[in-house]
């Protein structure tokens, strides 16, 4: 007979036991480390939160307290190691941090706010010199009291919001306006945008760039769909279906991401209607070329971005302190192959 144990809850972050205690982050840190300035109130009360949610605050307490030592390696927090465009963002990062013998400690945030969080104190915990964050968390406030003040963070793909740091990310507002307005200069005036959840900064941006393509030739925002919360490329197949079999479907596709842009490809195909409907998609998908027609895209450079963020973490190291924040916005390329120029049919 097999046994089959049951799954290992996930790990108690110190953000969790501050919410539990009423406090903030610093303060529960406080308690930990059995520092002053903490009323015996509130350290009975954290103390019980640690106890309650069976947190393991030793290692956490000890490595928080930096020193000078470099231990020679950097965090790196992406959307998913297994997404092609986070890869080569990875990859970039190492090749950079290679060369000056810095390991590099990746783990994926699969969109999870708890899991950004869980991440970062990981990290902090394993006293890595710098960080290269993507975010999705409403917030990155919570850095304030979680990272040493002398730890660089740059974040990339994605801007954070409640912290100051540097970030580098493609021009998502120009890249989707570039996508809308390819498909209107063709004649389309009724046009669909697939995006992820609205939560991520990246989506918000492209939908805004989307709505401003329309804004500049005329055509009302309400003669568009939107769909969001498209997560995964089977999420994105329904949504096509559902939206080409629609009275006044639309007669152009403007896809917010890959994953999305595979679902919509799958779709169009199954229908029947991948040479009658246009489609443009945010960032390059394999294989692209090689479609019937070929799959017109606005190209993000992601081993650019992944080397100017490196860069840009090594330069604050290097100075031995934290610099001005930076924002580094890295360009697109629409680069059309046949699917983003197909003509809406006629009246």
């Amino acid at each position: 007979m097999t046994s089959l144990s049951a799954p290992k809850p996930p790990r108690v972050t110190i953000r969790e036991v501050a919410r539990h205690a009423g406090v903030g982050i610093k303060t529960v840190s406080r308690v930990v480390n059995d520092e002053p300035n903490v009323a015996p109130a509130t350290a009975t009360r954290v103390r019980a939160s640690i106890e309650a949610l069976h947190w393991e605050p030793d290692a956490h307490a000890a490595n928080l307290r930096r020193t000078t030592t470099r231990t020679r390696s950097v965090g790196l927090l992406l959307g998913s190691v297994s997404n092609p465009f986070a890869a080569t963002m990875h990859r970039a990062i190492e090749d950079v941090a290679a060369h000056r013998d810095v390991a590099v400690f990746a783990s994926s945030l699969d969109d999870d706010p708890e899991r950004e969080v869980a991440a970062v104190e990981a990290f902090v915990r394993r006293k890595v010199d710098g960080l290269i964050l993507t975010c999705v968390a409403e917030s990155q406030d919570y850095l304030a009291e979680l990272v040493p003040p002398e730890m660089p963070v740059v974040f990339v793909d994605r801007e954070p919001s409640g912290y100051a740091a540097d970030s580098v990310h493609s021009d998502n507002l120009a890249g989707a306006g570039v996508a809308a307005r390819h498909l209107l200069s063709f004649g389309h005036r009724r046009l669909a945008l697939l995006i992820d959840r609205r939560s991520i900064w990246t989506a918000r941006e492209r939908e805004r760039g989307f709505l401003a393509a329309l804004a500049d030739f005329g055509v009302p925002a309400d003669s568009a769909t939107i769909v969001a919360d498209l997560s995964d490329q089977d999420a994105a197949e329904r949504a096509v279906m559902t939206l080409l079999g629609a009275p006044d479907a639309p007669t152009a596709i403007v896809s917010g991401q890959n994953l999305i842009t595979i679902g919509a490809v799958h779709a169009l195909r199954k229908l029947g209607r991948h040479r009658d409907v246009a489609l443009v998609g945010f960032d390059d998908v394999e294989l692209a070329d090689l479609l019937e027609p070929g799959l017109t895209v606005v190209a993000q450079r992601p081993r650019e971005m992944g080397r100017a963020a490196a860069e840009r973490l090594f330069t604050s190291l290097d100075a031995g302190q934290r610099l001005a924040a930076e924002r580094i916005v890295i360009p697109v390329d629409l680069i059309p192959r046949g699917s983003g120029e197909i003509r809406p049919p006629r009246a």
